[in-house]
């Protein structure tokens, strides 16, 4: 590779950089499932779900490789995309921006919210006593 392809590769964004819409989530989830793929494949996966035909999909791609969350490689009959962020840097992401947004940043208050309108099973209770012990050896 000399040096004018080496400034060509994008670097991979950081988590914190890109923020995904509902139908992204949906083409991205694919794209983790099973990578790399189609546009053809994309297409015919998400279609009887969301009703997307082909120029969806190019639409929707191209605006992901352009936040940098998915790339694509030629050479064959057909492009080959990936994502190029990982499903839990993209849902720590998520959850960030939506405890900032909706609870001023307060773990507490999303936790208390949920509990208070949907209540919490003796297991949920037992599996968040066990994340906060597990927490608390490293709280410093």
């Amino acid at each position: 590779m000399n040096q004018s392809q080496e400034a060509a590769q994008p670097t991979a964004p950081t988590p914190r950089e890109i923020q995904l819409s509902p139908g992204e989530w949906k083409l991205m989830e694919r794209l983790w499932a099973e990578s790399p793929q189609t546009i053809t494949r994309l297409t015919a996966a998400l279609q009887p779900a969301t009703g997307w035909s082909k120029h969806t999909v190019i639409t929707m791609l191209n605006r992901l490789e352009a936040k940098g969350a998915v790339a694509h490689a030629e050479g064959g009959p057909a492009k080959q995309f990936f994502p190029r962020v990982l499903r839990a840097d993209a849902a720590l992401q998520e959850t960030e921006t939506l405890l900032q947004r909706v609870y001023g940043g307060s773990l507490g208050l999303l936790v208390n919210a949920f509990v208070e309108q949907k209540g919490i099973t003796e297991a949920e209770r037992a599996e968040l006593l066990r994340i906060l012990e597990k927490a608390g050896g490293s709280a410093g």
